[in-house]
Parts: C-alpha cells; sequence; structure tokens
C-alpha cells in the first residue's frame, strides 16, 4: 500500500503533467510516477473545471454569456497548455489523412497542423461555446466541473482495456495497465459530479458516454492496434462535449 507521502507525490505528479501549475520541488519527478499518478487525473480535471467555473461565473457578471464562456474556455487553454485540443487536433489529422497504420502514426507524431486538426479544434471549441453559453448560469458552472472530470476519467479507462502502439513516447509511462483498484479510484473522483443534476441525468450520461467509449475504442483498434497520447487527447475532447450537449439536450427536451 502507497504510503500519504507518495499518494500526495503521485497528485502533484498529474498536477504538474496536465497543468500549468508550479508543484513543490521536494516532488521531483520520476517517469514511474506517472502511471501511479493516473488516479488523480480526473481529480485535477474537477479542478480545472473549478477554475472554468470560477472565470465563468464572475465574468458573468460583467459580460454577456457568450463572452464569459470564452473566457472561461481561454482560462482553461491556459492552465492546461492545450494539452488535450492538441490531442484532438493530432488525431483528426492523423485519421483523417492516413491510410495505413504507419501513416497514420506518422502523421500524429507531427506538431504541424493540418487542415483536418484546424476544422477538428474548430468545430469542437465552437460546439463548446455555444452549448454552454445556452444554459442557465448556474448549470454551467456545475456542468463544467462534472465535464471536466468525468470526461477524463473515460478517457483513461482505455488504460485498462487497450494497448499502447508506440514504442517510445511522451504517454509511454502514463500507459501501463491500469490495476482495477486505481480505476476505481479514478472513476470515483471523476463520475459522480455527474449526480448535482440528478440520477436519471447521470445514468443518461454515462450510458451516451459509455456508446462513445465503445465506438472511439473499436476504432482506435481497427485503424492502428490500440491507442496513443493523442487518442487519450482527442478522447477526453470527446467525453467533455458530448456531456456539454447531453446537459444542453437534456433541459431543451
Amino acid at each position: 500500500m502507497s504510503r500519504p507521502l507518495d499518494e500526495l507525490r503521485y497528485f502533484f505528479t498529474a498536477l504538474g503533467y496536465f497543468t500549468r501549475v508550479p508543484v513543490p520541488r521536494w516532488v521531483g519527478f520520476e517517469r514511474e510516477y506517472l502511471n501511479a499518478a493516473a488516479r488523480y487525473f480526473p481529480l485535477v480535471g474537477a479542478m480545472v473545471g473549478g477554475v472554468a467555473a470560477l472565470v465563468y461565473l464572475a465574468a458573468l457578471r460583467v459580460f454577456p454569456a457568450g463572452v464569459a464562456v470564452l473566457l472561461s474556455m481561454t482560462a482553461t487553454l491556459v492552465l492546461t497548455g492545450a494539452f488535450h485540443e492538441d490531442g484532438l487536433a493530432d488525431c483528426a489529422d492523423a485519421f483523417g489523412g492516413g491510410y495505413t497504420r504507419d501513416d497514420v502514426l506518422r502523421i500524429m507524431h507531427d506538431s504541424r497542423i493540418g487542415a483536418f486538426g484546424a476544422i477538428a479544434i474548430v468545430i469542437a471549441l465552437a460546439l463548446k461555446w455555444q452549448a454552454l453559453a445556452a444554459l442557465p448560469p448556474m448549470r454551467a458552472g456545475s456542468l463544467m466541473i462534472a465535464a471536466h472530470a468525468a470526461s477524463r476519467a473515460c478517457a483513461i479507462s482505455y488504460l485498462v482495456t487497450l494497448d499502447y502502439v508506440r514504442a517510445e513516447g511522451k504517454a509511454k509511462p502514463v500507459a501501463q495497465r491500469m490495476s482495477m483498484m486505481s480505476f476505481a479510484l479514478a472513476m470515483v473522483f471523476g463520475l459522480p459530479w455527474l449526480w448535482w443534476f440528478g440520477w436519471k441525468f447521470a445514468c443518461v450520461t454515462i450510458v451516451v458516454l459509455a456508446v462513445v467509449r465503445f465506438i472511439a475504442g473499436r476504432y482506435f483498434v481497427r485503424r492502428i492496434g490500440g491507442y496513443t497520447g493523442d487518442c487519450l487527447g482527442c478522447a477526453q475532447q470527446v467525453f467533455e462535449l458530448a456531456i456539454y450537449l447531453v446537459g444542453l439536450a437534456w433541459i431543451s427536451y
């Protein structure tokens, strides 16, 4: 069993990996920390969502909802360094422009953004913006926290079922098979936020996320035999957007 100090070190490792928040020097950095830190990724997501909600609600006192949402989104992009958005763009370019497995992995590894990636980023950000701006203020703020946490929990679930396909890569230390204990803890950090909106909403959203996860996972396996770090980033963005759309559809219906 890990000592409390070790768990704190793993949490700060997750915070430093997925955000630009400075972490204490005593934490240090070891590549093997990243795999243990994976269970804290949804908790970091909840914190990012909390920042988004605070910026949104504060900006809403001065600006219209559309501007407040854009300022909130800007805050999260700065806070995370557009970490997951970069994965979405790389996957869109690779899967859209590559035909063979090797082509897909080569394009995905290229840091330059192409037409598919640019289009994917614009559409994803625009849909988030419009969905959140259309929601009542308190519901939008709460949904930001729930979506950032739950989407990361769903994304790292691929660490339980799929194989990492690169021999080396930035995500390689993370991409070890996650134990069921760590996975359960990640779900505890990531999913309960959905119950803020009632058990029916939570259940419907989890079903939608499960369907999206299955489809995306099958696609990753069919195209490249598993996943990469970019695939996890892309999946997080898709899951987050799905939660916003379910939230909007829920009140519209």
